[in-house]
């Protein structure tokens, strides 16, 4: 397997990075969510320029109800906005569950010029990608579907560009939802979460818990074809979190569970090519991955090194934050 080395020690306004996104001027984007001490560091986006320097690049708008804000996946828009998903409901306080948003901002000079809500109300919205007009947003939970199963139920969203203020009710009433999932691992009761899409425009979803990616593809209205699992390997894929596509349609994904990365070719076959054991990372082990992006011809990859517990590698967590990267 490869062997990652450090792609950069996180100032120590970041606890925990996460989702990432290429600027049109080449910089790396990372959201902060900051999960480990939300009272010390606030939710923010910081940038990495050609030279792997970092800075704050802006503090991420609070809630008014809830105080915080707390950004995981990020993509920018044609016209140079960036879409966030404010994962509220992330630790699991119950004053937290479906406070969740999408929001849209407006960046200059380094300073929010304006702030739009897309979408609120929303449980674990957790990864989005932008594709013509609309952005697809995956919700990794949503307790209140009961399947006959009794097994979690998660989904993706479809919203226009331009939408604002739209109220989630997270049932399947929310004409929003594009398509839904079922997590059949009863241990890992987690969802759709990272998210992507191929040169001909089928999405591929990572269903977390069950370590599967599923591919939809599309009728030409728009609609979901199709919606089904398209790699899936136990003994070399854990989990399913953060995802990026190559030029060639090698889908890199990170599993956050056992501290590794996995490679998925065009035919579906999966491959663990990089692992570390519990780490803090500092010399460039990976440290719970949370997504990964190809930056510069490397494959980046965010460390949150946070979440411990059943069948998770890390046992805790340290700072300075980290990331590292691998050849590809």
């Amino acid at each position: 397997m490869k062997q990652s080395t450090l792609f950069a020690l996180l100032p120590d306004y970041v606890t925990t990075p996460d989702g990432m996104e290429v600027a049109s001027n080449g910089d790396l984007v990372v959201s902060c969510p900051n999960f480990a001490d939300q009272s010390k560091q606030g939710g923010c986006l910081i940038r990495f320029d050609e030279k792997k320097n970092p800075r704050k690049w802006v503090d991420v708008p609070v809630a008014e109800d809830t105080g915080i804000a707390c950004p995981m996946g990020i993509a920018f828009g044609p016209d140079g906005d960036i879409y966030i998903c404010d994962n509220q409901g992330w630790s699991g306080e119950p004053e937290l569950q479906e406070k969740g948003r999408v929001i849209r901002l407006k960046v200059q000079d380094d300073k929010v010029v304006k702030s739009t809500v897309v979408a609120e109300g929303m449980e674990h919205p957790n990864g989005i990608r932008i594709r013509g007009n609309d952005m697809y947003v995956t919700q990794s939970v949503l307790p209140k579907i009961k399947d006959p199963s009794g097994l979690l139920v998660s989904a993706v969203y479809k919203f226009h560009l331009d939408d604002e203020g739209i109220q989630v009710t997270n049932t399947l009433e929310d004409e929003h939802i594009l398509t839904t999932f079922i997590t059949l691992n009863e241990e890992d009761q987690y969802g759709a979460d990272g998210i992507v899409f191929d040169k001909k425009g089928n999405l591929y979803v990572g269903n977390f818990g069950d370590g599967a990616v599923h591919k939809i593809t599309f009728n030409e209205n728009g609609s979901v074809k199709e919606n089904k699992v398209w790699a899936k390997n136990p003994e070399q894929l854990q989990t399913t979190d953060g995802m990026i596509m190559d030029d060639e349609g090698n889908l890199y994904v990170a599993d956050f569970s056992a501290n590794a990365i996995a490679k998925v070719t065009p035919d579906g076959t999966v491959t663990r090519i990089a692992q570390s054991p519990d780490t803090n990372g500092f010399n460039g082990e990976i440290d719970q991955p949370s997504e990964p992006i190809i930056w510069n011809g490397k494959l980046v990859i965010s460390c949150f090194g946070l979440v411990t517990g059943p069948g998770k590698i890390n046992t805790g967590h340290e700072l300075p934050a980290t990331m590292a990267e691998l050849e590809i």
